[in-house]
């Protein structure tokens, strides 16, 4: 039984002082605030940072102090009744708070708080801000239009703050309210439309968008907290966390293919296809992503190459992580279930590239012919050269209709090339090889490449540099590529667009991505004698990453030493892996999977200071 939350004997008897109808209204509340984070009222809070999250949602604006006491290292999970007694002992903001903590910030008494002043308290305490961050905060609440807000010299009147605060606590509450009714109403629906939660984990295992109305607390739910030698079952054993919904039929759906590539140009970094998805409207998404079978490309004994897809929010300034596909089902895919407002989102592929590098490692026997000439000294291609150019053509075939488009080729001369298809060499393509409804066949596509072949004068280099490009090495082997699939599924949202928008390195678009994610849902450990250095470890379904958080004012080397784990393969060349962590930055350190998904596996990370 796990361990819940301590409280006096006298809490559950505790009842609101006001009238049975206020205390009606309060329970609704609650409720709303609830479901606004969690599919179920049977679903539990699984972490202090999740507490904070749905405190914030019905109103509340816990400090840590207060999370402490009813988080403690005891607890495991909290349910929905601790909840409504948590919100009857901690009365939700009012204005008459934000004013008396105002007057504390406000130093020389004048009656206005200065960007300076403001910007000292939410810098120094909590959670801390940038002063950019402190800026735009104000920059949205001079409702009155006095031209008072000069950076340097402005003037915030409380009143704009605390109205500014008040109406967003609001429209946080009016936005609950609308997901539960939303949500009750889909549980009046015919038998068929599922209901999420029912066939899912009682200890915490949900898959809904948690709420983004706090900048602070715009990212996945966190995972219950794992100990660093925790065992982990192997991952075929282990029960599926998320479902397909039963009525995915009627869901709209749109998908593409793409492709995970190991670029020798950029270092051995693994880079990928890009996407973008605009909703029309809000909608229950459910979205998959799993490597697609092309020759053995993604697959090896012990287990496919990991795959997940990071929904990142497209902002002005920049982009929110909302969730990623962290789970998978009982078909093997990643996937991941949640609401999603109507707007534009960034989806950006990741895999750690344990498995791809391991195969892109493999021994090579000696470079294969790809042409020949035949009895009348014509070039030919041999059959190898002539299966991995079909190959080629399923992986660059990214909507999946058996033929290239235009678009489809452009992304391919991109990755083989660096360059897009100009007009006169689309033309030359229209009129020499064959087409169906204006797009290459698979057939027109291995002609193109004999008519390369040919004009080179059976010189193969530059057909090599398309294949290399490709992930194939000499012996035509795919193994510096991983194709993939990727599936978007709406159920409100009747107009949705997947679009590929570009092929780049996965660290530039996701390194943040996943230390965000990362230090909100892993554990933490500090550094002996280092008090500004934290380690984050993460363990998921199928992955483990660790993470070095840096806050001093000098850059540290840091020997992670994951030599005692049992049964995992790192992303680094070793499991004691030394880097160095620059002044105020947070890196990854590790990337850990098991190396036999169907055995269990141990992650242990011993850190140490190299001075």
């Amino acid at each position: 039984m796990s361990r819940r939350l301590s409280r006096p004997s006298s809490a559950a008897s505790h009842r609101s002082s006001g009238s049975s109808a206020h205390d009606s209204e309060f329970k609704v509340e609650c409720k709303a605030a609830y479901l606004s984070v969690y599919d179920d009222l049977k679903d539990v809070i699984s972490s202090e940072y999740d507490l904070s999250a749905v405190l914030q949602q019905s109103g509340r604006n816990p400090t840590r102090k207060t999370l402490a006491k009813y988080w403690t290292d005891e607890t495991d999970y909290l349910t929905f009744d601790d909840f409504v007694n948590i919100c009857r002992r901690e009365h939700a903001t009012t204005t008459d708070d934000l004013m008396k903590a105002f007057r504390k910030i406000d130093i020389n008494g004048d009656g206005y708080i200065s960007l300076d002043e403001l910007f000292r308290m939410l810098t120094t305490r909590g959670e801390k801000m940038t002063r950019d961050e402190v800026q735009r905060m104000i920059d949205e609440v001079d409702e009155n239009r006095d031209g008072k807000l000069d950076y340097g010299e402005r003037i915030l009147y409380y009143s704009e703050f605390c109205n500014m605060l008040m109406s967003t606590t609001d429209e946080c509450k009016k936005m609950s309210m609308k997901m539960m009714e939303k949500k009750e109403r889909k549980k009046k629906r015919p038998s068929n439309t599922p209901r999420r939660g029912d066939d899912e984990n009682i200890h915490g295992s949900r898959t809904s968008l948690r709420s983004n109305a706090s900048v602070k607390h715009d990212m996945p739910r966190p995972s219950p907290r794992v100990k660093k030698d925790k065992v982990r079952t192997p991952v075929g054993s282990r029960s599926a966390k998320v479902s397909e919904p039963s009525n995915l039929r009627d869901w709209t759906h749109t998908s593409s293919k793409g492709c995970f590539f190991i670029d020798a140009d950029e270092g051995g970094q693994i880079i990928s296809h890009q996407y973008t998805l605009d909703l029309a409207e809000d909608t229950n998404v459910f979205i998959t992503m799993q490597p697609n079978r092309i020759g053995d490309a993604g697959f090896t004994d012990d287990g496919p190459v990991d795959t997940a897809v990071y929904v990142l929010r497209e902002g002005s300034s920049s982009n929110k992580v909302v969730t990623f596909t962290e789970q998978r089902d009982s078909k093997g895919r990643y996937c991941v279930r949640c609401d999603l407002s109507a707007g534009r989102y960034k989806l950006v592929p990741f895999t750690t590239g344990c498995r791809l590098y391991e195969r892109s490692a493999g021994r090579e026997t000696k470079e294969v012919k790809l042409i020949k000439q035949d009895k009348e000294d014509k070039i030919v291609l041999s059959k190898t050269f002539k299966k991995a150019l079909e190959d080629i053509f399923d992986m660059a075939d990214l909507d999946g209709n058996g033929l290239l488009s235009r678009e489809d080729f452009n992304w391919y001369n991109i990755r083989t090339s660096g360059e897009e298809v100009a007009d006169d060499e689309w033309d030359v393509v229209e009129g020499n090889i064959e087409l169906e409804r204006g797009e290459i066949t698979k057939t027109g596509f291995i002609h193109l490449n004999q008519m390369e072949a040919e004009d080179n004068d059976g010189d193969t280099d530059d057909l090599w540099v398309t294949l290399t490009s490709m992930g194939f090495n000499k012996s035509l082997v795919l193994n510096q590529a991983c194709p993939f699939k990727l599936d978007v599924y709406t159920e409100d949202c009747r107009d949705a667009s997947l679009e590929v928008v570009g092929l780049e390195a996965q660290a530039v678009m996701l390194e943040d991505a996943v230390c965000e994610t990362v230090t909100a849902k892993g554990e933490v450990s500090k550094v002996k004698g280092m008090k500004d250095l934290s380690v984050y470890t993460y363990i998921g379904d199928a992955r483990a990453t660790v993470v070095v958080e840096n806050q001093s004012y000098s850059k540290i080397r840091i020997q992670l030493d994951c030599s005692k784990s049992k049964n995992v393969v790192s992303n680094q060349r070793d499991l004691n892996h030394t880097l160095t962590v620059p002044s105020n930055t947070t890196v990854v350190g590790h990337h850990l999977i098991p190396r036999d998904e169907k055995a269990e596996w141990i992650v242990r990370c011993q850190e140490n200071i190299l001075r």
